[in-house]
């Protein structure tokens, strides 16, 4: 018996965080839930979350919530494969060479604080309605985090290191490999968090501006017709996979860079 309590509270330990956040979102939806047993509700305009997982159920069975899935991925991964093999050695080279930086730096501000998403139906007009015009979206949306990160990653590298592979002989690109970059990947897992969240973001919006398919598509086009419950069960679904791509990244840090749990 002892050993089962052990047992029961060591499992309650360890899943701790996990088990209080199930515990928030199930009395979420259990409240959202409850308040239509007392106020009344017109399903043209709101909907509960019974409807949704039946709504849900039906997207699933008919197969148009993984075709819209598959389309809406293919830009994402694009867009945001783009963003890290060019914004991350761009950061680099803005923190490593102070002339790169001093240039580029106002430029990438004003960028980075302007409101991108009013700029799509302008990169919609240049580049098309299709798999590169959303992937030049998500691209314009997600490289931002990357370049200043791996920026600010520059600056934090510890100057002895440096020091040490030049009293040794290195090169430029034995500080690269072997300082560097090894300095910089923390921070640039870091962006990742804040990048995959914009780039789901700039599908969405651009398949609400032009496309005839995708998950932005589908959630425009039930809200048009006034289905509440399938709009809301793509709604969830992209909420579900932002939370997976996010926590999948903070587990990837975790275990990779151990020594930054605490911060």
């Amino acid at each position: 018996m002892a050993e089962e309590t052990t047992v029961r509270q060591s499992f309650a330990a360890r899943y701790r965080n996990f088990l209080l956040g199930a515990l928030a979102v199930v009395l979420f939806f259990a409240a959202w839930q409850a308040v239509f047993l007392w106020v009344p509700f017109n399903p043209l305009f709101i909907t509960k979350p019974s409807l949704i997982a039946a709504g849900y159920v039906d997207l699933i069975e008919s197969g148009e919530l993984f075709h819209d899935l598959a389309v809406s991925s293919v830009p994402f991964f694009l867009g945001l494969g783009a963003a890290v093999i060019i914004g991350v050695p761009l950061g680099i080279l803005m923190g490593w060479r102070p002339r790169v930086g001093y240039a580029l730096d106002p430029l990438m501000t004003i960028f980075y604080a302007s409101p991108l998403v009013a700029l799509a139906p302008l990169l919609v007009i240049f580049f098309g309605v299709g798999v590169w015009g959303k992937s030049i979206i998500v691209f314009t949306l997600s490289v931002f985090p990357f370049i200043f990160n791996a920026y600010a990653g520059v600056h934090a590298v510890d100057r002895l290191l440096i020091n040490v592979v030049r009293s040794l002989g290195g090169g430029e690109w034995a500080l690269y490999r072997k300082v560097i970059f090894p300095s910089v990947l923390p921070y640039i897992v870091a962006a990742s968090r804040v990048a995959v969240g914009r780039a789901l973001i700039a599908v969405l919006v651009g398949e609400f501006f032009a496309a005839s398919e995708g998950i932005g598509f589908a959630i425009s086009r039930f809200g048009d017709i006034f289905a509440m419950d399938r709009m809301f069960g793509c709604i969830l679904t992209v909420m579900v996979i932002a939370v997976i791509l996010t926590e999948g990244i903070r587990w990837a840090e975790r275990a990779a860079f151990p020594w930054r749990v605490g911060r």
